[in-house]
């Protein structure tokens, strides 16, 4: 008999009453209960009726399971939930994952691995089908009333089991599937909401083999091929957002060079979600064979199937279900052909004797790296091939020694617009000992992972985030120019390769756009909030500004992040990483 209890409630809106309670007859005669949302005229919050369920552990009972309305539980989901709390009865378990979703990813790496679960990683943590030990639970309990108009609850509880040092795992395969009824909260913008792999008569086995340390997160969401990289200390957890083109090239891999490429991108018409899906299984392939040491793939049911869903999430956000369907056996095709290819390369780094690809760029010092947004710049520039020394509190008129440049990320005034604000280059003469005239880049407003919620844009994207109005004034503020920190790497390595003979240059020198449209844009990509007109200062109080000058970018550089996309990495960013770093 096991010494384990684990009773379980199934959370619910009355007008989704009849699914609640037939999802409850599903189990076995008690083992799912129907818990209501105690206010349903209310807001809509996932989080209120998920505090209920929390709170209605039954007495005795070690632990707690709940469980959404719209989820569809696998045969074996009983068996597999007493086995897994009986493996790890002090850690936190979510039973689903999504498949566009960080999270989602590292279970295909458990699947390639042939692992039952994995740590969970820099993310929210899944909550549609999760147990929690009791005392974990009635923490919870606690830490949401304080927080119910805050963040949804998967938020929420990622960052609770982080503070609280629990451990926390996601299933491999998922035990359950998600219906997709319709989302009393405001989700079904984001396109179907499936399972990274689902196999409803999946055995129940061994629940004790784990995948732990991973360290690089590579998944297609939004259409684009990207990594989560975690950054290894000193600190907290934290998490570098990177796009997967990028991360291999600063380990001087080119993706294309291998022939399967060629060959199997063509079987599918969408280019776009060919292609994501290539990079991505390529990346995994990669990182399978040389972050977590291994040479071949489990040939499990499960690691053919999460594999298969990496295209289809990738384009879940604007395909619906009879395109997805059109295109999945093709995208498959190109996942498993990726996932060669990726062992592969990794297999030649692995019998490469020279280490690492040699740095041909220039030799870096980085003020002010000691932050979110300084990580992100020292490591893409580390990837662009340039050898960067992080440094903190050193004026950049500084001594050149053996570097080619300073880089100061410390907020400067220009000196034309307060608001306005730019960092400073400067390059060095190695030759000579003497160093060159600075260069002030314009940065207008700079957004994207690692930037502040305190920008104009960075306001913005925290109240969509948060399901709060977006707030515009009347008269409206000043027209906005965004810079996204990606093409800000990709300017500063450019004024590192040529250095310019100008001393400003200007990084947002588009076309300005106007706060309604910015707000638009923020609601497009993050989500569908209300916006909200205040009352602008007075004319009288608004300060007249000259006309600026026209100012050049970098030579040979442009802008190329898209708005909508980028908007969405500074969501994700500021929702899974810039959360640690905000009072709440």
């Amino acid at each position: 008999m096991t010494r384990y209890r684990i009773s379980g409630a199934v959370m619910t809106h009355p007008r989704r009453l009849p699914a609640a309670e037939a999802l409850a007859r599903s189990g076995p005669p008690g083992a799912l209960r129907v818990v209501m949302d105690p206010d349903p005229g209310g807001k809509p919050s996932v989080l209120r009726t998920a505090l209920a369920a929390w709170s209605s552990i039954e007495e005795g009972a070690t632990h707690q399971l709940v469980v959404q309305d719209d989820m569809i539980l696998s045969d074996s989901f009983f068996e597999r939930v007493g086995a897994a709390v009986a493996a790890r009865p002090d850690a936190a378990l979510a039973l689903f994952a999504l498949w566009d979703s960080r999270n989602g990813a590292a279970v295909r790496l458990g699947a390639m691995a042939g692992a039952r679960w994995v740590r969970a990683v820099g993310e929210y943590f899944p909550c549609v089908a999760i147990v929690l030990p009791r005392e974990v639970a009635a923490g919870f309990v606690e830490y949401g009333r304080k927080r119910l108009d805050a963040w949804a609850d998967d938020i929420l509880m990622r960052q609770y089991l982080l503070t609280r040092g629990i451990p926390s795992y996601v299933s491999v395969p998922s035990l359950t599937e998600h219906d997709d009824r319709g989302s009393i909260s405001g989700n079904a913008f984001r396109g179907p909401r499936r399972s990274v792999c689902f196999l409803p008569d999946d055995p129940g086995t061994d629940e004790r083999k784990s995948l732990e340390d991973i360290r690089v997160v590579p998944f297609f969401k939004h259409g684009v091929a990207q990594c989560a990289v975690r950054v290894q200390g000193p600190g907290p957890e934290r998490w570098l957002h990177l796009e997967s083109e990028e991360y291999l090239a600063g380990l001087g891999i080119q993706a294309d060079r291998y022939k399967s490429a060629n060959s199997v991108l063509t079987e599918v018409p969408d280019e776009k979600a060919a292609r994501g899906t290539w990079l991505t299984a390529f990346t995994m392939g990669f990182v399978h064979r040389t972050t977590l040491g291994s040479d071949d793939l489990s040939r499990t049911a499960a690691c053919a199937e999460s594999l298969a869903t990496i295209g289809p999430g990738g384009v879940s956000h604007d395909q619906g279900e009879e395109r997805i369907a059109e295109l999945r056996e093709g995208l498959a095709r190109i996942a498993r052909a990726g996932v060669e290819a990726g062992l592969e390369a990794g297999r030649e780094a692995g019998r490469a004797t020279g280490g690492p690809p040699a740095r041909t760029g220039r030799s870096v010092a980085v003020v002010g790296a000691a932050s979110p947004l300084g990580e992100h710049v020292v490591r893409g520039l580390t990837d662009r091939g340039h050898r960067v020394t992080p440094l903190s509190g050193v004026p950049v008129g500084g001594a050149p020694g053996t570097r080619d440049a300073l880089i100061d990320l410390r907020p400067l005034r220009d000196g034309t617009d307060p608001a306005r604000t730019g960092i400073v280059v400067r390059a060095f003469d190695r030759a000579t000992g003497t160093a060159r005239p600075p260069v002030t880049l314009r940065t207008g407003d700079l957004y994207g992972p690692g930037c502040s919620r305190h920008s104009p844009i960075g306001r913005m994207v925290w109240s969509a985030l948060r399901s709060h109005p977006v707030v515009l004034t009347d008269p409206p503020g000043r027209e906005l120019r965004p810079l996204h920190v990606y093409d800000l790497i990709g300017a500063v390595d450019r004024v590192l390769e040529e250095p310019p003979a100008e001393s400003v240059l200007d990084l947002a020198g588009g076309p300005a756009v106007p706060e309604a449209a910015l707000a638009e844009a923020v609601l497009a990509a993050v989500r569908p909030v209300p916006t909200e007109t205040v009352p602008g200062p007075p004319a009288a109080l608004r300060p007249e500004r000259d006309p600026e000058p026209e100012v050049p970018g970098p030579r040979g550089w442009e802008p190329a992040m898209d708005l909508h996309h980028g908007l969405h990495t500074f969501m994700q960013w500021l929702a899974y990483e810039g959360l640690g770093h905000a009072a709440d």
